[in-house]
C-alpha cells in the first residue's frame, strides 16, 4: 500500500487521460463514508474535503472533460417507454398479401438467428394467404409476428430454464409488442422492424456468424449456439455505453466502453451448488475502500467466535474482529478493514437481493488456478485497487488523489458515485474471450442442459415473464482456508 500510486500508474492511464483531474467543482457535494469508530455506531458521511486553491496562474482550458464525456457520456437510468402511458395498438392487424409474404419470407429465414420456422405456424400462415385477404389471415400473420418479436425480443427459453437467472429485462417496455407490429404493417418493412431486436452487443453477431459456418450436420455445436444466442436476448438489447461485464464460466471481467474492452480482470466465483453465482444486471452505485465484514451468525455462534472475541478481546483485537453484545444477548461480529479483511481492500456497492457484489480478496494466490468456482457466490477480482480507483475516477466520485489517499488511508471510506456503472453478470458458455477469439467455456453450473432440452421442444407460449428460482442471499463470501 506504501508505494500504491506508484504501482497504479500504469492501470489508471486511460482513466486519468480521460477523467483529468475535474474541475473543482465537481468536487463540492461529493459525499464519501468514513467510520466513525465503535462507539459512535460504524460509519458517518462526511464531506470529502475541497481540493486547496494552486497559486499558478490560470491554465489553458482542458480538453479533459469533453474526452471524458465523449468517451463515457452520461447514461439514461431509465429506459425509453414507447407510447408513454398510452395504450398499444391492438395485437391484430389488418396484412396485404404483400406484407403477409414479407412475413412468411422472414419465417423461412429465422433459423439465422438460431430460431426454429416451425415454431411461427409457417403452414398455417401459407394457406391463409392462399385465401386471399381475410380476417382469418389478419389473426394467423399477427399472431406468427407477435410470437417473432416475444422470441427475438425476450427469448424463445422460458423462464423455468433459466437457471438462476433475475435479469430485469427492459425490452418489453421499450419495444412494445403492440407498436411494433402496427409499425410494421403501416411501413410493409416487416424484416427491418423485427432485426431492430436483435442485441447491438457485438458477440451476438459472431454467433450468428458462427452458426451460418457451422455445418448442419453438427448439430450439438450448432445447439449450443443457438443457446448462447438466446442468452443474449435475456439481457438488455443495449447494455449502454460503459458497464461492467463478467462470464462466470470464464472467469474474466471486463470494464467495457461503447462494447470495446478498456481493462480485464481475472475473477474467481461462486463454487457449485447454492453458492453459485446468479446472473444479475445491477448498478454499481459507489466505491467501498478498505471495507469491514460483519461475520455471519453460522461463524459468530455456530463456530463460536463472538464467544472467543469476547472471552479474549486482545486476541481479537490482533485478528482484526470486535465483538459487540447486546443486551438480549446477540453477539455481533465485525472483522476491521485490513490486510487480512475477508473482503480485501475494496468492494463495489451494488445493492440486490442476493448481496452479489464484486470485491478484492486476501487470497490473491488463487488467481493463478485456472479453474476458479471457489467462492460462496460473490465476484472476486484481480487487482481490485485498481478497479476501485478507476471506477472511483471514471465514475466523478473521486479524482486520482484523492482515491490513492483514501486507499491509503486504512480506513473505511465509501465513495459514491455521480455517473453509475452497470454491472451484468452472465453465463455464456460460448463467446468472444478476451482475446477476442470465438471459445467454449466449461458448463461449471451445468445450465446448458435445460436451455438445450428446451429447443427441442414446442415453444411455449403465454410464458412467464417473472424469474422462478429462489434467491438465494449469499450470507458470506469468506476466504479459503
Amino acid at each position: 500500500m506504501k508505494h500504491l500510486a506508484g504501482r497504479l500508474a500504469c492501470g489508471l492511464a486511460t482513466a486519468a487521460l480521460l477523467a483529468g483531474s475535474g474541475p473543482a467543482s465537481a468536487q463540492s457535494g461529493r459525499e464519501a463514508m468514513i467510520p466513525g469508530g465503535e462507539q459512535q455506531g460504524g460509519p458517518q458521511p462526511v464531506k470529502l474535503p475541497a481540493p486547496k486553491p494552486t497559486p499558478t496562474p490560470t491554465p489553458a482550458p482542458s480538453p479533459s472533460d469533453s474526452a471524458f464525456d465523449a468517451a463515457f457520456p452520461r447514461m439514461i437510468s431509465e429506459p425509453v417507454v414507447q407510447g408513454g402511458m398510452e395504450m398499444p395498438p391492438p395485437l391484430i392487424q389488418p396484412w396485404t398479401i404483400a406484407n403477409a409474404n414479407k412475413l412468411v419470407a422472414v419465417i423461412e429465414g429465422i433459423g439465422a438467428e438460431g430460431l426454429d420456422p416451425k415454431d411461427y405456424d409457417l403452414e398455417p400462415l401459407k394457406a391463409a394467404i392462399a385465401k386471399g385477404a381475410s380476417d382469418a389471415l389478419d389473426a394467423a400473420a399477427s399472431q406468427s409476428f407477435v410470437w417473432l418479436v416475444e422470441d427475438l425480443r425476450d427469448g424463445r427459453t422460458p423462464m423455468e430454464a433459466r437457471e438462476q437467472w433475475f435479469v430485469v429485462d427492459p425490452d418489453r417496455e421499450t419495444f412494445r409488442t403492440g407498436d411494433l407490429l402496427a409499425e410494421a404493417v403501416a411501413s410493409g418493412d416487416i424484416a427491418g422492424t423485427l432485426a431492430k431486436l436483435n442485441p447491438t452487443h457485438p458477440d451476438y453477431a459472431r454467433l450468428r456468424e458462427e452458426l451460418a459456418n457451422t455445418p448442419e450436420s453438427d448439430t450439438a455445436r450448432r445447439k449450443l449456439i443457438r443457446a448462447n444466442m438466446d442468452r443474449w436476448r435475456w439481457l438488455a438489447h443495449d447494455l449502454g455505453k460503459q458497464y461492467l461485464i463478467t462470464n462466470v464460466p470464464e472467469f474474466q471481467l471486463r470494464l467495457t466502453v461503447k462494447d470495446k474492452i478498456i481493462s480485464t480482470y481475472r475473477t474467481i466465483v461462486g463454487k457449485p451448488g447454492r453458492t453459485a453465482t446468479p446472473q444479475l444486471a445491477e448498478m454499481v452505485e459507489g466505491v467501498v475502500f478498505n471495507p469491514t465484514w460483519t461475520v455471519p451468525q453460522s461463524i459468530v455462534k455456530g463456530e463460536g467466535l463472538g464467544a472467543k472475541v469476547l472471552a479474549n478481546p486482545e486476541w481479537g483485537r490482533r485478528n482484526g474482529y470486535v465483538a459487540t453484545k447486546g443486551a438480549n444477548g446477540y453477539v455481533t461480529v465485525v472483522q476491521q478493514p485490513g490486510p487480512g479483511n475477508s473482503l480485501g481492500l475494496m468492494k463495489l456497492e451494488m445493492p440486490n437481493e442476493h448481496a452479489i457484489f464484486f470485491h478484492d480478496t486476501p487470497s490473491r494466490n488463487l488467481f493463478a488456478k485456472e479453474s476458479r468456482a471457489l467462492s460462496h457466490g460473490c465476484v472476486r477480482t484481480e487487482r481490485a485497487l485498481e478497479l476501485a480507483i478507476t471506477m472511483a475516477i471514471l465514475g466523478r466520485g473521486a479524482t486520482k488523489e484523492e482515491a490513492v489517499e483514501i486507499a491509503n488511508s486504512g480506513k473505511y471510506t465509501k465513495v459514491m458515485l455521480e455517473k453509475q456503472f452497470p454491472a451484468y453478470i452472465t453465463y455464456f458458455t460460448m463467446a468472444s474471450d478476451i482475446n477476442g477469439e470465438m471459445a467454449t467455456f466449461e458448463d461449471i453450473y451445468n445450465r446448458d442442459g435445460p436451455v438445450l432440452a428446451s429447443l427441442d421442444k414446442p415453444r411455449v407460449k403465454n410464458r412467464g415473464t417473472e424469474p422462478t428460482d429462489e434467491v438465494i442471499v449469499i450470507e458470506d463470501d469468506l476466504q479459503d482456508g
